[in-house]
């Protein structure tokens, strides 16, 4: 969360931001930290979308992909009218949306090490 809160004063919409890890790596609480530190919603407001797939606060579109398939699960999300606002975007699972987005991004890289210890890779592309 301490990350997230932080970066979060360097992220300015629109910005897409794909996180990518595997379950349990640390990317809800990730975005707990962001949103919050956005100003878009109190850490504890902030829950996994992975059943209801998109969450907005505010400015801030929070997506779940987990359980979306490529192709035609995805058309229906209607991500293009989301990347089109002035907003910023984190797409939990972002690897599923590899092909579908040709604007700049930031990816976030997780790996749990174990206990409470994650490494966490932040490449701009």
């Amino acid at each position: 969360m301490d990350l997230g809160r932080r970066l979060a004063a360097e992220i300015a919409a629109p910005k897409v931001l794909l996180l990518v890890g595997q379950l349990g790596a640390g990317k809800t609480t990730f975005a707990k930290g962001l949103i919050s530190g956005l100003g878009a919603a109190r850490e504890e407001e902030v829950t996994s979308p992975s059943f209801t797939l998109v969450h907005q606060y505010g400015g801030v579109y929070h997506i779940d992909l987990y359980r979306i398939e490529p192709g035609r699960d995805m058309e229906t999300l209607g991500l293009d009218d989301v990347f089109r606002r002035n907003a910023v975007v984190l797409i939990e699972w972002g690897e599923k949306l590899a092909g579908l987005y040709h604007g700049p991004l930031m990816e976030i890289h997780f790996q749990d090490l174990g206990g409470d210890r994650r490494k966490i890779v932040v490449e701009e592309t």
